[in-house]
């Protein structure tokens, strides 16, 4: 009987254990979500303002070809190109 009763403390201390680890490990995963949520957010805020930088060096890129730069005056006229492609397809709309 005695060796029953062993058996059953040691069940329920292992239990105890158990459910004592359990909930430190849920305080760390709410911890860690908290964490990770916080980390989205930041991740977001940089994303933009890199396509902020990014479409500011595109500006800067155009007026320099704009003013005689001679490193960026191809892509400058391609994109000049592709505006007018698209206001001449514009026009051909309204005319239709």
């Amino acid at each position: 009987m005695s060796e029953l009763l062993e058996r059953v403390e040691s069940l329920q201390k292992a239990t105890g254990t158990l459910i004592s680890r359990h909930k430190q490990l849920q305080q760390q995963l709410q911890v860690l979500a908290a964490e990770n949520a916080q980390l989205k957010e930041e991740n977001a805020q940089l994303k933009k303002l890199v396509e902020n930088w990014e479409a500011k060096y595109s500006t800067l890129k155009t007026a320099n070809a704009m003013l005689g730069s001679n490193d960026y005056k191809r892509e400058t006229k391609l994109k000049i190109n592709a505006m007018m492609r698209e206001i001449d397809a514009c026009i051909a709309q309204l005319a239709d």
